[in-house]
């Protein structure tokens, strides 16, 4: 008699639990903060047992890390097809992000105080804001537009962002990060001048 295959499908028991301890995390960084969460309290919030939680993250810095992870990759903002708006677009989404409750605790959270934990959580965290500001440039490429670099995006974007919100610092609102957007932009299209000048003048 043929034995019956145990085949893994996706969406089952394993997805609900990390879906219901996700919910718990964010629930309960916006009541008590990041620092007073713990796994149990995360655990009985969800309505799982605590081991499975121990068993699948370990720890709280990595736990907070994950669902950082996946509410970025699930909110990102949807392009439009106009490089300056969705580069405001995105730029603005990463605001929000770290302004909201847990915001900051959550990006904390992946600078863990092991210093390789740190550098892998940094790394994962650049990879994803790298992403997502990625996209709207490549798609400006693909329409033959011209585009600053991604370096300088995160020179000019993205780094002021964390730091005026991790260091809270007043005017960091939607303007502040039109503005910057703006700034970026105006500063590409004076350097692609002066190339195209000294090209000309070079000919």
């Amino acid at each position: 008699m043929p034995t019956k295959s145990k085949v893994s499908r996706p969406g089952g028991r394993s997805a609900r639990v990390r879906a219901a301890v996700h919910r718990a995390v964010v629930d309960l960084v916006q009541e008590v903060g990041a620092d007073k969460v713990t796994i149990p309290a995360v655990a009985r919030r969800a309505g799982v047992n605590a081991s499975s939680v121990y068993r699948r993250w370990g720890t709280t810095s990595v736990l907070l890390a994950d669902v950082a992870a996946h509410r970025q990759v699930e909110e990102t903002p949807e392009l439009l097809g106009d490089l300056r708006r969705d580069l405001e677009r995105v730029a603005v989404w990463t605001l929000s992000d770290l302004s909201r409750p847990g915001g900051v605790a959550f990006f904390r959270a992946e600078v863990a105080p092991d210093v390789d934990e740190r550098r892998a959580g940094l790394q994962a965290c650049l990879e994803r804001v790298s992403a997502r500001f990625r996209a709207p440039l490549e798609a400006a490429a693909r329409r033959g537009e011209t585009t600053p670099s991604l370096e300088h995006v995160l020179d000019r974007v993205v780094a002021p962002l964390y730091f005026r919100v991790v260091f809270s610092i007043p005017g960091t609102d939607e303007d502040f990060a039109r503005g910057l957007v703006a700034e970026l932009c105006e500063w590409d299209r004076a350097v692609s001048a002066a190339h195209e000048e000294g090209l000309t003048a070079s000919a």
